[in-house]
């Protein structure tokens, strides 16, 4: 499926991304701008606050049942000090992906009701050059239900389709990468 006709705004779009995600951790969103240089620093990839806050950039993947490949969030996590400071130590060599998974818990805030901050979660450091891979503690949450079982391309259009027009996305999580 390349294009679709938007049930928002009634227009064709070209194709039908399968991949958004939050630009910042949510805790660093709410800081106000002015703030955020002064107490903390935030990459591509990772985020420090207050020196007390560590966060990862990874992969939510949700298989795509009936489509082409997976749909993936982009999404922070935050991790213990410890375990931040081994990520980064190991960020740059190979094999790093034998690491055992740290656990962390969820720090954007996606789509979903209710909310998905501070869902627990397992992160599980892939070779270099790629993103951890999130995965969701198995609960009913609806987030975890889709990662477990997978979407259809229907939910794949009706999550994009939140994601342009910004319906339910407090703090703009849906930006494309």
């Amino acid at each position: 499926m390349t294009g679709f006709v938007c049930a928002t705004c009634g227009q064709y779009h070209d194709e039908l991304p399968l991949c958004f995600g939050a630009s910042a951790p949510a805790l660093w969103l709410s800081l106000p701008e002015a703030e955020r240089k002064s107490r903390g620093e935030l990459t591509a990839e990772q985020c420090v606050l207050d020196d007390k806050h560590f966060f990862v950039l990874g992969r939510i993947v949700l298989p795509v049942v009936d489509g082409p490949g997976p749909f993936v969030w982009l999404a922070w996590v935050s991790l213990s000090e410890k375990n931040f400071l081994r990520a980064s130590e190991l960020w740059h060599s190979e094999g790093r992906e034998t690491e055992p998974p740290y656990f962390g818990w969820l720090q954007s805030a996606l789509p979903y009701e209710p909310t998905t901050l501070s869902l627990k979660t397992s992160v599980q450091t892939m070779p270099v050059g790629e993103r951890p891979n999130i995965v969701l503690e198995p609960t009913d949450h609806p987030l975890s239900l889709e990662q477990q079982h997978g979407i259809t391309m229907a939910r794949v259009q009706q999550i994009v389709e939140a994601c342009l027009h910004g319906t339910r996305l407090p703090g703009g999580p849906c930006a494309a990468p």
